[in-house]
């Protein structure tokens, strides 16, 4: 068996006998393995086991290598589809002005649209975190400007000298974009 595979093909089955199922999809019965294997190598293909908890197992004749190939490309396919999402981090302090406030929360915002989980950080230095309540009010005041593009996944937690909460964008409803189309059709 080659590395990282584990579908026994030819000489690899060790069942004595199998059921046989031709390129077509044709089932030829029940067949002695190495029956089976002379006539796989007559049709110059490869005898590979499908089903190998079937009573008695299932053998399918088949070109293995092209078969391997299109695995690996649909699965190629379905790992370019989904869609890896990064936990951003944007830091705030409790003595922050009003337009670095509207800055940060911006730069949330473009982080949330492009689909990004985003940790707001609340750092405390010194004494500062005896004012924790302050903090509290910060987060909260973000979570709420952001609320109509972005859920709160982990609520306010002290820990440490910092404060977090971890902000996830909204689901978009079902249909996405299509539906998005449709109603600025149907507005003009």
């Amino acid at each position: 068996m080659a590395k990282g595979d584990s579908t026994p093909k030819n000489n690899e089955i060790v069942a004595r006998t199998v059921r046989l199922v031709d390129v077509n999809g044709e089932q030829l019965g029940v067949v002695a393995t190495t029956e089976a294997l002379k006539i796989a190598r007559e049709k110059n293909l490869d005898l590979v086991l499908v089903s190998p908890a079937a009573n008695p197992p299932v053998a399918r004749i088949m070109d293995y290598g092209k078969y391997k190939y299109e695995k690996d490309k649909r699965k190629k396919e379905a790992k370019k589809k989904t869609k890896q999402t990064q936990l951003k981090e944007m830091k705030f302090r409790i003595r922050i002005d009003e337009h670095d406030f509207q800055t940060k929360t911006n730069r949330i915002q473009e982080f949330l649209e492009k689909g990004n989980k985003v940790r707001v950080v609340i750092m405390f230095r010194g004494r500062e975190i005896v004012f924790s309540d302050k903090g509290k009010e910060i987060l909260n005041r973000v979570s709420t400007q952001l609320q109509q593009i972005s859920d709160v996944d982990r609520p306010p937690k002290l820990e440490g000298r910092d404060m977090w909460m971890i902000l996830k964008p909204k689901a978009a409803p079902q249909g996405g974009k299509e539906n998005e189309q449709q109603s600025k059709d149907e507005d003009a």
